[in-house]
């Protein structure tokens, strides 16, 4: 029976990388989690033990402080940019360099109304990412949101939908909308200034979900993906993940008192979950 390595791609995950950039006055703090997986001419490592032109990841780790203390990285976007091209600059056997970074969020501290210069308290459990798909022939760049929770206490209803025998749960015109939104979008270069773009698409996400008359999950994330389609020309695709995390109605009848609408149960599983991939006509 004849066999073929159809693809193959290799590399380094969960590099932590800890920059502190001295200035005159304060310190400036980023925390990155990067992975890296390369392809290329690989395949005799598999097939007969030749790793005469097998990058090791421990190489591929070093790399990532390397060029981390010998440049000065404004955001994750152009530092998996950087990185990418690195590879495929140096080592002619790489085809393609996949270079994902998740930021650890840190904000100073307020003492006495002013940011501390030196201490931080982590943001979470929401992440920003990142993510450069270079190849000789195709550059890539996407940024995103991760773990990101929303909420709001009305303005959201689900009704009037299928109805057959398997069906128990009724109308409900107004109820809690509550989410762990993830978001990954698509730019249309590899050199934008992301940080701008980035707070921009997150703005546009948060309002729009705040302020949409929702009749479902579906209807709010469309509007929520054509905002920031039209708020940002950088970005021509988004894709929004959309988990249901429902709150639902307390039964208080048996202890003889009624529920307006104000106590509910939190529950995580089963849930829901919405996608949705929006991209601007050609």
């Amino acid at each position: 029976m004849a066999v073929v390595l159809t693809r193959n791609s290799y590399g380094k995950s969960r590099v932590r990388l800890t920059k502190v950039t001295h200035q005159a006055d304060f310190h400036e703090l980023i925390e990155w989690n990067v992975a890296i997986q390369l392809e290329g001419d690989f395949i005799p490592a598999y097939t007969v033990g030749d790793n005469r032109k097998v990058i090791a990841t421990d190489t591929m780790k070093n790399t990532v402080y390397i060029l981390a203390r010998d440049h000065s990285p404004s955001n994750p976007e152009s530092f998996a940019v950087l990185l990418a091209d690195h590879f495929l600059n140096r080592y002619p056997q790489v085809s393609v360099a996949d270079i994902h970074i998740e930021v650890q969020g840190w904000e100073r501290i307020s003492v006495a109304g002013q940011p501390h210069p030196h201490a931080f308290v982590g943001q979470g459990p929401e992440q920003r990412v990142a993510r450069a798909k270079i190849s000789r022939t195709k550059r890539t760049l996407i940024g995103g949101i991760e773990t990101l929770y929303i909420l709001k206490t009305t303005d959201s209803a689900f009704r009037d939908f299928h109805r057959d025998e398997f069906r128990t749960l009724p109308d409900c015109d107004d109820r809690i909308f509550a989410t762990e939104m993830n978001a990954e979008w698509t730019y249309t270069s590899t050199s934008v200034d992301a940080n701008t773009h980035h707070e921009r698409i997150r703005r546009t996400l948060l309002e729009t979900f705040a302020g949409h008359q929702s009749l479902g999950v579906q209807h709010t994330l469309n509007a929520m993906g054509t905002a920031t389609l039209e708020a940002c020309e950088a970005i021509d695709e988004i894709t929004l993940t959309m988990p249901n995390r429902h709150r639902i109605p307390f039964n208080l009848t048996p202890f003889g008192r009624d529920n307006p609408n104000q106590i509910f149960i939190a529950t995580d599983e089963p849930h829901g979950l919405i996608t949705g991939t929006l991209r601007r006509k050609p």
